[in-house]
């Protein structure tokens, strides 16, 4: 296809401000779909827990055609946490469509993806979403936009960028927010009108930088990015480099090469500048290489993805119940999943530890490591967590630093004050306090990356549900001092066997249970929380001594209160520091690094 009549987009967003529905609408309105096709909501969240959570884990390529115009599209993630994926990306794309929210306005990770975008000056088409919503406030939002592109020291070509009024859920855009509009002709024509065709030369010597890496059970590994200069065709000798490792150098010959059709892949013989392509069948292939003319070898520079901010420990399942409930339980096939993850997840790191059992494992944030312990716990894996920890760095002077998030939090008023009381706890600092209107307070601190470890699902009962709470990383500040995660202890089960109800019985008067009578537990096991500072230990698995007086049928009348069934989340925010959350397929069971009670006695009196 003539580079003029292509056009190459990213759509980024906060999360939950609808690009992935604007996505579907696009799509649809394109003609991508049959008249008569089925098709689902957020069609471009193709996996299991993006369908499940709402949300955009992966970035996804689709390309539609409008009005002779090729437009390739990447919908990229909104959470913080998956921010590695928005840098990458944006280096595939000559423009974005920035989608707010018309109600929520400019938010922490709309800060973040909209700086990256114009560190790399990239016109920017914004798309205000969801004008359907009854508290609209688009001309609010249309100056807290343009004081954030000020606040960015955007150009000035870039501050005069069109602005869209969109609702994606009813599948129509306007120039004028006061106006309803028909379709997403406004979008359409913004992106072909001003986003640049890209400007790479065909005749050049080859260069495509790989910005994704997919997998396919039929194909291998799959690279996927643009063509920079030149023309890559089937059956052509190319080398693999990197600007970052000057050694890497990799011949190899292009077997198969797809362009983007929708949702589709398909395959071409040849691709030139401008386009954007997937490779497949090359070995060693990894984010940042470029693939080169063997003639003309010239990496291209690959921006630095952020450093990750928090680091659990993934280890063997070493509890009695271990290996009982795992397709995989060894160190060589976790430490062999992991080091495979990296090839995807270029905002992930991991090492080895001094234990062959444990490895160390950091990323952007709690979602982002909760979100591989479910992958891999729905493939089979059966491992065990530590509570999440911060990465701390050292300044010139030796002192500690470390990571500082920004985060914005809208409540109903009622439910500021205990807000403000718990976050200034966790040494949160107070930097803002707005109205929203319709009751709702937006309440800003800059807080540890820590004070928010364990703090979401407090957060959630603290506002009865009612409460958003966005956070992003800020930057490395001294070190706040020690905050406690947790004032209420662990009931522990200290005997091996089944629950029965007489225990549980007894053992819920000391507080909320998290197991109920039938469950297999173990000494050591955490089997609920207690109502006050410090640990009990309790036999969950006791039954009542038979007498004359005393029958078993007696238990019958017993009431139980239900017990809470942490979700994995829960779990990994509940865990204390000398506790670890033991994973399988198919149960999530808390319990103490130190099962047995004697030694971790004699351990917390030597802490002290």
């Amino acid at each position: 296809m003539n580079q003029e009549n292509i056009r190459n987009i990213a759509i980024i967003a906060h999360v939950d401000h609808g690009k992935t529905t604007l996505v579907d609408e696009l799509l649809k309105q394109s003609g991508t779909f049959r008249a008569n096709q089925a098709v689902g909501e957020r069609v471009m969240d193709s996996g299991d827990i993006e369908k499940e959570r709402g949300i955009t884990i992966l970035s996804k390529n689709t390309a539609i055609n409008y009005k002779g115009t090729k437009i390739n599209i990447v919908d990229t993630p909104g959470h913080a946490d998956f921010g590695g994926e928005v840098e990458r990306v944006l280096k595939m794309v000559n423009g974005v469509v920035l989608v707010v929210d018309a109600f929520e306005g400019v938010m922490p990770q709309t800060k973040f993806v909209l700086n990256k975008a114009l560190g790399l000056e990239l016109p920017v088409i914004v798309c205000v979403n969801k004008m359907d919503r009854a508290e609209a406030r688009p001309d609010e939002v249309v100056d807290e936009v343009l004081e954030l592109f000020m606040d960015l020291d955007a150009s000035d070509e870039q501050l005069d960028c069109p602005f869209i009024y969109a609702s994606a859920r009813e599948g129509v855009a306007s120039d004028s927010p006061d106006e309803r509009g028909s379709d997403m002709s406004p979008l359409f024509d913004a992106i072909v009108d001003y986003i640049p065709a890209p400007a790479g030369d065909s005749s050049a010597s080859l260069q495509m930088l790989i910005s994704t890496i997919d997998y396919s059970d039929f194909l291998g590994r799959i690279g996927i990015g643009k063509v920079e200069n030149g023309t890559i065709k089937v059956n052509d000798e190319v080398v693999i480099v990197n600007h970052h490792d000057k050694e890497k150098q990799i011949k190899t010959r292009i077997t198969k090469l797809y362009e983007f059709e929708g949702l589709e892949r398909v395959e071409v013989t040849e691709a030139e500048a401008g386009s954007v392509v997937a490779v497949s069948g090359v070995e060693g292939i990894h984010i940042g290489d470029t693939i080169c003319s063997p003639t003309d070898i010239n990496p291209i520079p690959f921006q630095k993805i952020s450093e990750p901010t928090i680091a659990m420990d993934f280890m063997v399942n070493d509890s009695p119940l271990a290996g009982q409930e795992g397709k995989f339980v060894t160190s060589r096939q976790l430490r062999d999943r992991l080091f495979k993850e990296l090839n995807s997840d270029v905002s992930l790191r991991v090492e080895e530890t001094e234990s062959t059992d444990c490895f160390k494992v950091a990323g952007r944030g709690e979602l982002h490591l909760s979100v591989l312990i479910e992958t891999m716990r729905r493939e089979g894996y059966e491992f065990a967590v530590s509570k999440a920890q911060v990465l701390y760095k050292k300044d010139e002077r030796g002192k500690t630093l470390e990571p500082m998030e920004r985060a914005l939090v809208d409540v109903p008023e009622e439910f500021s004050g205990v807000v403000i009381q718990k976050l200034s706890a966790r040494k949160g600092e107070l930097t803002a306090m707005t109205q929203l209107g319709a009751g709702t307070t937006r309440i800003e601190f800059m807080i540890p990356s820590r004070g928010l470890i364990g703090y979401r699902g407090e957060f959630l009962t603290d506002t009865k549900g009612n409460g958003v709470i966005n956070t992003t990383f800020e930057e490395y500040g001294p070190y706040k001092g020690d905050i406690e995660y947790r004032n209420q202890g662990s009931i522990i089960a200290f005997e091996a066997g089944e629950a029965v109800a007489y225990g549980l019985f007894i053992a819920q008067d000391r507080g909320q249970l998290f197991i109920g009578t039938g469950e297999k537990v173990y000494g050591g096991m955490v089997v609920g929380q207690c109502g006050k500072p410090e640990d009990v230990e309790i036999n969950v698995c006791k039954t009542k001594h038979l007498s004359n007086t005393r029958s078993n049928s007696s238990d019958d009348a017993l009431r139980l209160v239900p017990p809470k069934k942490l979700s994995l989340e829960e779990a990994l925010d509940f865990i204390d520091t000398d506790e670890l959350l033991e994973i399988t397929p198919e149960n999530l069971r808390i319990r103490k690094k130190i099962l047995d009670s004697t030694l971790r006695f004699r351990a917390k009196r030597n802490e002290k």
